[in-house]
């Protein structure tokens, strides 16, 4: 099992600890040659606008549109949510598309606003802790998403077939509930 972390921007040496934890390989991602051999990536935090740019100056953008097609998982926190989805607004951006959800890049509040909250979710009873900084909001989804938790009526983690989503940072707990599923979804698909 390789994971790659997107390394543009982002705390993605908190999804590294998160991997490792889980012993689990996980190179950084700056080029499209660094997706050779990769079961996954995860998309960081930041801000996605900066992503998109440094992602398209490097030839990542449709690397990762061409990893997802041949089967690559690809899992989104925050503005990695903003990258996956099929539609962006407020304002309209750029996106991969390869999530059929539309998102509102500016959801919950400033630059600095963050909040942390407790929220049931499908993959285990106990409910998760979920950190939430400057979160896009996630407005609608297509019948293929799965909606694995919710927080205040919105989805805020999603799954549509190898691609993972949320809206929050589980990279910034000490749960890897999270991340070891998706490690599932990049090993075997479930």
């Amino acid at each position: 099992m390789k994971i790659g972390i997107v390394a543009i921007q982002g705390d993605f040496e908190a999804h590294a600890a998160m991997l490792e934890k889980l012993g689990v390989e996980h190179p950084y991602v700056r080029t499209p040659k660094d997706l050779e051999g990769l079961d996954g990536v995860i998309l960081p935090g930041g801000e996605s606008s900066t992503h998109l740019k440094v992602m398209k100056e490097e030839g990542l953008f449709d690397a990762l549109k061409n990893f997802a097609g041949k089967g690559g998982a690809i899992y989104g926190t925050c503005a990695g949510v903003i990258l996956l989805a099929r539609e962006v607004h407020n304002p309209a951006q750029d996106s991969l598309g390869l999530l059929d959800v539309s998102v509102l890049r500016n959801g919950y509040g400033r630059q600095l606003a963050s909040d942390v909250h407790k929220a049931k979710t499908t993959l285990r009873e106990e409910p998760l802790e979920m950190v939430f900084i400057r979160a896009p909001i996630i407005e609608s989804s297509g019948a293929g998403v799965e909606i694995l938790a919710e927080d205040e009526r919105h989805p805020v983690l999603v799954r549509q077939g190898k691609i993972l989503a949320s809206t929050f940072h589980p990279e910034l707990t000490s749960d890897t509930t999270i991340h070891g599923y998706f490690c599932r979804i990049a090993g075997n698909g479930h």
